[in-house]
């Protein structure tokens, strides 16, 4: 466990501010739930999301500055440019339906339609949950924050895109 003393030190080494300055508003979540469902020109996110022009502008220029979005010309149209997902934005998806199951169980209290499924088998993906290194499901009791360097063996630092 982190001593108190050490715990500001600690945690202002955290990402998660980081994190949510980059994507941690209602609109950037809105475009990229709309880029994970295909979409990718200015004209279909502002009439899907009923967005002000100047705030979708925003936003998309804050997904691409944060290497989440790239913005290149559209193979079908050159005059056109399309907002795709990077890598980095693809790794937001486990964030996104980590969010939404959220919300089907404590905002709306029933699931949200259309259900995200598993192309293959045709049935509803499970709840997203945090495991152990060993595949088992965890809560909140059997979790604690540790100094990096006092995990056991003083591991290092996971390789970027690593789980942290």
């Amino acid at each position: 466990m982190i001593r108190p003393d050490h715990r500001k030190a600690i945690l202002g080494t955290c990402a998660l501010p980081a994190a949510l300055e980059a994507v941690g508003e209602r609109w950037s979540f809105l475009i990229l739930r709309a880029a994970f469902n295909g979409l990718a020109h200015f004209e279909e996110f502002q009439a899907t999301l009923g967005i002000a022009r100047n705030i979708l502008s925003n936003r998309l220029g804050r997904l691409v500055e944060h290497g989440i979005l790239a913005r290149e010309p559209d193979p079908a149209d050159r005059r056109k440019v399309a907002y795709r997902l990077t890598d980095k934005g693809r790794d937001l998806l486990p964030a996104l339906i980590a969010l939404r199951q959220w919300g089907d169980k404590w905002i709306s209290g029933s699931p949200s339609n259309p259900v995200l499924v598993d192309r293959m088998s045709r049935h509803p993906v499970a709840q997203m949950a945090v495991h152990a290194a060993d595949g088992r499901v965890l809560d909140l009791a059997e979790l604690e924050w540790l100094d990096r360097g006092d995990l056991p063996g003083g591991a290092a630092a996971p390789a970027r895109g690593s789980p942290a």
